[in-house]
């Protein structure tokens, strides 16, 4: 069951240079349960090294490690799942090829996919983005709260919104629907991550 309200996207790039282990351990800190490793600009080598250095550090806070569209490295550094979009290997594909695979997400980017065969092999759907962001520039669809709205009235899915959340948007999103925020820039970026993911843990504990 994916029960985890506050879920950190997390890359080299996206730390601006600082440490990303560093920057992933205050996030905890300030209230991030569940991290996504996502190194697009990695080959499997360097993306594994990574996985494994992340994983160790969240052990001791029992902080789940879900890698993104890497089926390779999420087995070979035994992280707890995997997160897949449109154009990744499928859920399906995972479930055949990693039956022990304990978190799978899976995005959405428009509303047919909901009614998939995909759709219902993953734990949770990820809406993507909520709101257009600069780290994603092939946007399908932008859900807007009326989108998380919509597709809350037609899935009792676990719904993790994405997509320029932040301190200032947090409580609106939770109230749209969404069980549970992903946040990149807002707390990679921030200068201080702890303070930045205990701003917005605060939002979506005032929402529920």
């Amino acid at each position: 069951m994916f029960n985890r309200r506050l879920y950190l996207v997390i890359s080299g790039e996206a730390c601006k240079g600082r440490d990303l282990v560093a920057v992933a351990t205050a996030a905890i800190k300030g209230g991030v349960d569940v991290i996504q490793l996502r190194e697009k600009q990695l080959d499997n080598p360097a993306f594994l090294a990574s996985a494994l250095r992340l994983k160790e550090a969240l052990v001791p806070h029992g902080v789940p490690l879900v890698i993104n569209d890497n089926l390779w490295v999420a087995q070979a550094c035994g992280a707890t799942g995997i997160h897949v979009g449109n154009s990744d290997i499928q859920p399906l594909a995972i479930r055949a090829k990693w039956p022990s695979c304990g978190i799978l997400g899976y995005s959405i980017e428009y509303e047919k996919q909901l009614y998939t065969p995909e759709a219902a092999a993953a734990d949770y759907l990820a809406l993507s983005p909520v709101f257009a962001t600069p780290t994603k520039t092939d946007t399908v669809t932008e859900w807007k709260l009326e989108g998380v709205r919509h597709i809350r009235s037609l899935t009792n899915k676990i719904l993790v919104a994405i997509g320029a959340i932040h301190e200032g948007n947090a409580a609106d999103v939770i109230k749209a629907g969404a069980d549970c925020l992903a946040v990149v820039s807002a707390i990679c970026a921030a200068p201080d991550p702890e303070r930045a993911a205990a701003a917005i843990r605060l939002q979506i504990e005032k929402a529920l």
